[in-house]
């Protein structure tokens, strides 16, 4: 059901993204790994030399373990390949065998935990974790960015209203100040590159910036801009799902129902919430967490959830996708859509461990994701 592989990726692209390659590969993450829960939701990125590992966990549903290894590239601030040799920025070999898992306990779809600790790096850059088959480099399963840094700068930022009147209700604008008082710095304007992210997200970060005031009496740049490129859509809060439980019905599930061979659930049913007030409640910003209360180990003994979203809707122009990290951002086949013409709802079913999820529904268009038509967006300075 879930074990069909992939044809083998070709690194032909100029500029790496993240990915997996494989159905059977699940619940990847990479984060600094603190032993609390909520270091499930960091962003992949440590100080150099910083005492907290950076460690790639993932799922392999399987009944035995298979063999893989694990390569690190240096990269440009675009994610294309620096051309620097390994040697410039690893002290080991450029080839680490990912071979610390061990065995799900009593779960109806079996799987394989893999816990990797992403060894250090010697510089400060954009790096990209490529893991593999075995040794062939072509069988690639699980490609993830991380960002290593010093603190070189200071970066101060603010959210304010958008420059451009008309975006002022539904829209985020980040103005921003670089102080590089504590380093040399020839040519800022052309040397300093900046990139802003909503959530984590890559598909709609913000780059290619240039500041619009220098003082260079005190080593500052300025990025308060007019022209609207550094606004984000303000969207609206994660909706989410507690998949925690399987004997009981946790937040937004609908049902959930226990197998010989696997769990299934559905959520509640989604209504669109363009027009509506906006609600203001925490949330993970699109993120998940592995997490139950019901076994004594979250990664080894949660079940594995065949989930079916469900949103209610007359038809679209376009499908609609299941949208956040659980999805991999609207990239999994499975995040897209299929319309129930006699429940009138729209579907898709994700595998997914015991946990907490964030979703939204976004379209897909040749711009980009479209999550506003479904969702709606209002300004907030706290969001």
């Amino acid at each position: 059901m879930v074990c069909c592989l992939a044809s083998p990726p070709i690194f032909s692209q100029s500029v790496f993204i993240d990915k997996v390659y494989e159905e059977n590969i699940q619940s990847v993450r990479i984060y600094p790994k603190t032993g609390e829960f909520s270091s499930q939701l960091s962003s992949p990125t440590i100080p150099l030399n910083s005492s907290v590992p950076l460690v790639l966990e993932f799922d392999d549903i399987a009944y035995e373990a298979d063999t893989y290894s694990a390569t690190i590239i240096h990269c440009n601030s675009d994610w294309t390949t620096s051309g620097l040799k390994p040697a410039d920025y690893l002290s080991n070999y450029n080839e680490f065998n990912v071979n610390e898992y061990e065995y799900s306990i009593n779960t109806r779809i079996p799987y394989i935990h893999f816990t990797f600790r992403v060894p250090k790096v010697t510089k400060s850059g954009n790096y990209i974790l490529k893991v593999y088959r075995a040794r062939d480099e072509e069988e690639v399963i699980i490609v993830k960015r991380f960002m290593v840094y010093t603190n070189q700068v200071n970066v101060g930022a603010k959210v304010v209203p958008p420059s451009k009147t008309e975006d002022r209700q539904n829209s985020q604008q980040i103005n921003f100040n670089i102080d590089y008082g504590g380093r040399e710095l020839l040519d800022p304007i052309n040397n300093v590159k900046v990139v802003i992210r909503q959530n984590q997200r890559w598909d709609n970060a913000i780059t290619k910036l240039k500041p619009n005031f220098i003082r260079e009496e005190r080593s500052m740049l300025e990025y308060q801009l007019f022209d609207g490129s550094n606004t984000f859509s303000a969207g609206n809060e994660f909706r989410f799902v507690d998949l925690r439980y399987t004997r009981s019905k946790g937040r937004n599930v609908g049902s959930i129902k226990i197998e010989e061979d696997a769990v299934f659930a559905e959520t509640t049913f989604d209504q669109p919430r363009s027009g509506q007030a906006y609600l203001e409640y925490l949330d993970l910003n699109g993120q998940y967490g592995i997490f139950t209360y019901e076994k004594q180990s979250h990664e080894l003994e949660s079940e594995y959830i065949l989930a079916t979203f469900n949103f209610q809707s007359d038809p679209l122009p376009e499908p609609p996708f299941v949208f956040g990290a659980l999805s991999n951002w609207g990239s999994d086949p499975e995040s897209k859509m299929a319309y129930d013409e006699n429940k009138g709802i729209y579907q898709a079913t994700l595998l997914l461990k015991q946990g907490w999820y964030d979703y939204q529904y976004g379209l897909k268009s040749s711009e980009g994701w479209n999550l506003q038509k479904i969702e709606g967006e209002t300004f907030s300075n706290r969001k």
